[in-house]
């Protein structure tokens, strides 16, 4: 499984994002891969925000060594799955892909929290601190549940056991 966690600027939620759902699988033992992404070029090539990494280190993530980077049409064909975190990334997702953008791989990371809503994770860029550590709260209810819809589901499916034909 491949997951992108993508936001507008690739220095708050998405890195965020990207080291809870780490820090999970390494927990569980899956061989996932997860990376994240922004859909503009703000920051390209910087470490995530100062707040996100102090946020993360207080859980014992590290995000510190992450580097933004711009989603490309490519993202589609090298992941599985594409978690915006905002609705607004959403539809730059859907808008950098052009209409033959496999858009059923793209959903809310908070639609896994709260299906059907179309809810966005807030952006915390300006502060203050104690706004990073709400939207952590929130990436981290919203990534188990991603953990227990795909990695759950998943071993309860190899356990299934299988009959001859």
């Amino acid at each position: 499984m491949k997951i992108l966690m993508v936001c507008l600027g690739n220095i708050c939620r998405s890195p965020m994002a990207e080291g809870i759902l780490k820090s999970k699988i390494l927990a569980r033992g899956v061989d996932w891969t997860v990376d994240s992404a922004g859909t503009e070029s703000f920051h390209v090539h910087e470490p995530p925000h100062p707040f996100a990494v102090k946020t993360a280190a207080l859980h014992g993530i590290d995000i510190s060594m992450l580097r933004a980077r711009k989603f490309t049409p490519g993202d589609f064909q090298h992941f599985d799955r594409i978690y915006a975190l905002a609705t607004d990334v959403y539809g730059e997702i859907s808008h950098i892909g052009g209409a033959a953008s496999p858009m059923d791989k793209v959903e809310l990371l908070l639609n896994e929290l709260y299906p059907g809503r179309n809810r966005s994770v807030p952006d915390p860029w300006n502060g203050p601190l104690h706004g990073f550590q709400e939207v952590f709260d929130l990436l981290e209810k919203a990534c188990e549940m991603v953990m227990v819809r795909y990695a759950d589901q998943a071993a309860s499916f190899a356990s299934i056991p299988r009959t001859k034909s």
